[in-house]
């Protein structure tokens, strides 16, 4: 597995970005519908754009994770379905945490896992917000490492 941060994106590289933020949205975030996941994928390529740091985990050239960081906070960090459970996120968010000082994110309250995830790599809860930051009624946790 090879992780490189991606300064520029190219038209191949944000289709497979799209490609494995969907499938890990899909296995992810049970909560939301088909139509809501939709309508989020519109506005992914510009978030894929909005972060100061867009790193990538690849195999033979191929992308099978992502994350995002702005400053210290983790913005968004997808595995591709296909790849979940390999301690490729792990790697990748270790990765974060050395290279960009990772220490703090959001996740979705209603993604168990992931706030799993996250607390074993030793991130804790911190606050609570009933909406998410487009006012939707999704649960955020905010997390901070120590």
């Amino acid at each position: 597995m090879k992780i490189k941060e991606l300064t520029t994106i190219s038209d191949n590289e944000m289709r497979q970005l799209i490609a494995t933020w969907e499938s890990s949205v899909t296995a992810t975030h049970q909560f939301l519908s088909p139509k809501e996941i939709a309508d989020i994928k519109q506005y992914v390529s510009q978030a894929f754009r909005g972060v100061q740091h867009l790193i990538v985990a690849l195999e033979n050239d191929r992308i099978k994770a992502l994350m995002g960081i702005n400053d210290t906070k983790l913005e968004m960090l997808f595995v591709a379905a296909s790849e979940r459970g390999k301690g490729i996120g792990s790697q990748l968010l270790q990765y974060g945490m050395t290279q960009y000082h990772i220490d703090e994110l959001a996740v979705n309250e209603q993604n168990p896992n992931a706030r799993g995830f996250y607390e074993h790599m030793g991130f804790k809860v911190v606050s609570r917000s009933p909406l998410d930051d487009q006012g939707n009624p999704y649960p955020i946790l905010k997390m901070k490492r120590g």
